[in-house]
């Protein structure tokens, strides 16, 4: 009997330690966190295309509406600018390397691109689309971080969500659309 339990013992620390091993030291799955990473580096390239149109509109708008239009667009992509390095920092806070290219962000962005939008009301599509295709990879990030408990992402995400739903009930409102 004392055999086995000092066996047993011996197993339990083993298994513990591979387990902590395995841990980084946010107490999170090393090789989870390297998934959850490239789910970021993604998030970020898009999060740049998104920036990046909605300095685009901001400069470029023509049309009636040009003035609170060019209001709008502007703190919507200076929101956007801090939305970016929030998702940067948590990248490197998760122990990642963030995207830093412009090669980068071309490569992986998967959201429309603006180019050459004037037209008031196109512009606000513009802006809806690309919304529109940042939530699923977002909600996907949410999934994915709540299965690996990481809170901190999880919790950065999900502000995220709620303030695109909002600005995309604002925006399609605006074109007299519904949701």
């Amino acid at each position: 009997m004392f055999f086995y339990r000092k066996n047993l013992l011996s197993l339990q620390r083993k298994t513990k330690k591979r387990n902590i091993m395995s841990l980084n030291t946010l107490g999170l799955d090393k090789a989870k966190v390297e998934k959850e990473v490239e789910l970021l580096n993604i998030l970020l390239a898009n999060y740049q295309t998104y920036y990046q149109n909605l300095r685009g509109v901001h400069w470029n708008i023509k049309g009636k509406r040009f003035f609170e239009l060019h209001i709008k667009f502007e703190e919507l992509y200076t929101a956007a600018q801090e939305q970016v390095d929030q998702i940067a920092e948590r990248i490197l806070t998760l122990g990642g390397v963030p995207f830093h290219t412009l090669s980068s962000y071309v490569q992986h962005a998967t959201v429309p691109v603006g180019e050459n939008i004037f037209d008031d009301e196109k512009t606000v599509r513009l802006v809806i689309d690309t919304i529109s295709a940042l939530l699923p990879l977002e909600r996907e990030l949410l999934t994915f971080s709540d299965e690996i408990n990481d809170e901190g992402t999880n919790t950065l995400i999900s502000d995220f969500v709620v303030e695109q739903e909002k600005n995309v009930w604002m925006l399609k409102s605006y074109l007299n659309e519904v949701i």
